[in-house]
């Protein structure tokens, strides 16, 4: 497969049922010559995943697609992030219907985020209704209004770096989008449109790890880290790896 300039995707939909503990994820991210297929899978995977992808490189991961007919389905991006998740969620809702309650929207360009950290944050949501993984701000941060001259120092003892997966109610996210339309409301990322209706949202904490790789110095980053891991390449199209649905409870 050759190898698209960068992330061929900017984020995927990942369901979890609302009745289920345990959940599958999956992202590609291609490293110097290596094509990584991080695949963490607990038990049972979610019952429907939807990778939001441009149309031009859809042809190459519909092998995949086929591989998994039925729980995998391609959606095409909008103009902003904020289209392309409810592009996502558009589809994920035709595909699945009721059976899926929850959806946990994960941008491609984090493909070191742990099993740990998707359960918490699954978890955390099925309590509140919504969540986040994210980790303290360790920087310092100022404000600027010109770009060039301080404003102010902003104290950091409360502020988050967010990241994803960002997990939320689907019937919430809905009421959400409407919202945001009716009000011609701007929105910065997922949760953002939970806060808009005045809903809490769980900060749940992540790795440092789960870095967004967005430089060639974020790629060698993220090659130590896998090595640490002993992470190796998967190939999805392998029989060794399925998908189990109706896999038991641990």
């Amino acid at each position: 497969m050759p190898i698209p300039p960068f992330f061929p995707f900017a984020h995927y939909m990942c369901v979890h049922n609302v009745n289920s503990h345990h959940i599958a994820t999956t992202t590609h991210i291609y490293i110097g010559t290596r094509t990584l297929l991080p695949i963490s899978i607990i038990g049972s995977g979610p019952p429907m995943v939807v990778l939001v992808m441009d149309p031009k490189y859809q042809q190459e991961y519909q092998p995949i697609v086929n591989k998994y007919s039925g729980r995998l389905a391609f959606a095409n991006p909008g103009e902003e992030r904020q289209g392309s998740v409810e592009n996502g969620l558009s589809k994920l809702v035709e595909l699945a219907g009721d059976n899926c309650k929850y959806v946990a929207v994960h941008d491609s360009a984090r493909p070191l985020v742990t099993i740990k950290e998707v359960c918490d944050v699954v978890s955390d949501a099925k309590e509140h209704g919504a969540a986040v993984l994210g980790v303290p701000c360790k920087a310092t941060i100022k404000e600027s209004e010109d770009g060039s001259m301080v404003l102010r120092t902003i104290p950091r003892a409360r502020l988050w770096e967010v990241h994803t997966p960002q997990v939320i109610k689907i019937d919430t996210l809905q009421r959400g989008f409407a919202k945001v339309e009716a009000e011609n409301l701007e929105v910065t990322d997922d949760v953002s449109i939970v806060e808009q209706l005045g809903e809490p949202v769980k900060l749940t904490l992540g790795e440092y790890t789960n870095l967004k790789i967005t430089t060639p110095e974020d790629m060698n980053l993220a090659i130590s880290i896998l090595d640490e891991r002993k992470m190796e390449s998967v190939d999805l199209l392998d029989e060794a790896y399925g998908w189990e649905v109706d896999a038991p409870t641990k």
